[in-house]
């Protein structure tokens, strides 16, 4: 009688401490949570996501420039489409690289220039195709721009195998094959960034560069130098010019409803 007495006062103090630090004991054992079974976080948005979800609303103004291209213009020495004899009978003579798109007083084509900071709100997909051709082993155009989720369509009119390498870095790299078979093959880009490369691993003079912006405020200067935004609302505008070798430029224009603003702008050779 006296042990049982003695466990039971023994099991009345364990029971009383136990509630003193803080309740009664757990029915089973405590096991700690591993980190790789946390719950993921998510993805930062884009651009895109980031705006107000209204739709956007468009204008009837517009901005119009000339890009130039100032200095000494540099000897380049042709391509070596030799390397390639498919690529060479393409062509009556020798094929000048397409890094300075000159055209008359030295106007400055394949410049992209697009708002940087255009109405808030989102904007529709373009049911339009955006098509860049490969075509006497080069691409047409050099320069092109789509809108996030638009189809981005590569073309080939050579005949030969040309191969198509993408190299994004928001959106997914792509690598494609291009053999004479497959006339076009398509892609489709579903987050903003700024311009990347294009090249072909079949004939490395082959470039190209793309840019994916969440709005339709972009435009490529021709050869003539010039390029139009339009179906901008009224309102004070930043605009951004990029050249691949030469290059940003920046100006601001402000335009009231259905006027045309103007901006120029001017590259030179660094140094």
């Amino acid at each position: 009688m006296l042990h049982r007495l003695l466990f039971n006062l023994t099991l009345a103090f364990v029971l009383v401490l136990a509630v003193a630090c803080g309740g009664a004991p757990e029915s089973g054992p405590v096991t700690e949570t591993p980190e790789a079974d946390a719950p993921e976080t998510e993805a930062p948005p884009t651009t895109a996501d980031a705006g107000s979800s209204e739709a956007a609303t468009l204008g009837s103004s517009s901005v119009t420039g000339t890009v130039t291209y100032t200095g000494a213009v540099p000897t380049l020495r042709p391509l070596k489409m030799d390397a390639d004899p498919a690529c060479a009978a393409k062509h009556d003579g020798p094929v000048q690289p397409r890094i300075l798109a000159l055209g008359e007083g030295n106007t400055l084509g394949n410049v992209f220039v697009q708002v940087k900071n255009p109405p808030a709100g989102t904007y529709p997909t373009p049911s339009e195709v955006v098509e860049i051709n490969q075509e006497g082993c080069l691409y047409f155009p050099r320069v092109a721009g789509v809108q996030a989720g638009q189809t981005l369509q590569f073309r080939n009119s050579d005949g030969i195998l040309h191969n198509v390498h993408g190299l994004p870095e928001e959106n997914r790299e792509f690598n494609m094959g291009m053999p004479p078979t497959l006339t076009e093959a398509d892609v489709t880009l579903t987050r903003p960034e700024p311009v990347f490369p294009v090249k072909c691993d079949v004939h490395p003079w082959m470039l190209s560069y793309v840019a994916v912006l969440e709005h339709p405020y972009f435009a490529v200067s021709d050869e003539s130098g010039t390029f139009e935004i339009s179906g901008l609302p009224a309102g004070t505008y930043e605009i951004d010019a990029w050249h691949e070798k030469l290059g940003s430029r920046s100006g601001s224009v402000t335009v009231g409803d259905g006027e045309a603003g103007t901006v120029d702008f001017s590259f030179a050779p660094p140094g």
